[in-house]
């Protein structure tokens, strides 16, 4: 088994819980369960911002304790001054150190879209990612049927709620093409080695459909990196690790998105 599995297997049985502690009726209840989403789409298109969707993780399965005593508020307001497109917030508690807690809390301080990074199995948990203040959900072709990921797709649509895609390799990509999802994100990490290249981002690209926008997730270091993804179509660039590694993420981030302003207006003098 490997650790996705273990994963998932844990993620089946903590919604089970969670269905029974916390019913659909009383998640319809939250103040954020009317309001209207931010569009990830746009923001990620958005010619005044990076495209980098700058993550708050704790820690993970690969890397152990990364920032466990990260301040949602201070990061999160600082990542999206530092101008970055969008927050992704991990939910995960037990492989990732996150709660819905630090989703609401992102929530709170800033407009802009923020994607609830979790492992979503279950119509439950979109409905959860609704009351929680999230704009978009992602969804893992690697864990779910053709089947599902559509059908999980057009239900998270119904709430206004956008797709994020998540494929390792062309199988998965082929696959879930008619999922209907409004983002495809290209995972550079192997899930079986943990190897992490951008080249799996480039091997991709010409096989996802121009309607959807294109996202490189993981390991993702350098400005040159991105330049050299934009080349390929990339317009998102989902990076965590890089920021969450320093004991203040938003100044990180903001250096790394000051260099590659510095870095894209060269290139177009």
């Amino acid at each position: 088994m490997n650790i996705l599995d273990t994963i998932i297997e844990h993620k089946r049985k903590e919604v089970a819980e969670r269905k029974e502690l916390y019913p659909v009726k009383f998640l319809e209840q939250s103040i954020y369960f009317q309001s209207q989403p931010v569009s990830l789409k746009k923001y990620i298109q958005r010619e005044d911002k990076s495209g980098i969707i700058a993550e708050i993780k704790r820690k993970s399965p690969s890397k152990g304790i990364i920032n466990p005593h990260v301040s949602i508020e201070r990061t999160s307001i600082g990542y999206m001054q530092a101008g970055a497109s969008a927050l992704s917030v991990l939910t995960d508690k037990e492989f990732f150190g996150g709660s819905n807690e630090d989703l609401t809390t992102a929530r709170k301080f800033n407009f802009c879209p923020i994607l609830r990074k979790d492992f979503t199995i279950d119509e439950y948990q979109i409905v959860e990612a609704k009351s929680i203040g999230a704009d978009a959900i992602l969804l893992i072709a690697a864990v779910l049927e053709p089947s599902q990921l559509k059908s999980l797709a057009a239900f998270a649509h119904t709430f206004g709620l956008e797709v994020l895609l998540e494929v390792h390799n062309e199988e998965e990509l082929e696959k879930s093409l008619d999922a209907g999802a409004d983002l495809i994100g290209v995972n550079n990490r192997d899930l079986k080695t943990f190897n992490l290249s951008i080249e799996v981002s480039k091997r991709l690209a010409a096989l996802i459909p121009s309607s959807v926008v294109k996202v490189s997730e993981s390991g993702i270091e350098s400005v040159q990196a991105i330049l050299d993804l934009k080349q390929y179509g990339y317009e998102g660039f989902l990076m965590g690790q890089n920021f969450m590694q320093h004991s203040r993420p938003e100044a990180a981030c903001k250096e790394f998105i000051d260099d590659l302003r510095k870095a894209i207006g060269q290139k177009v003098a």
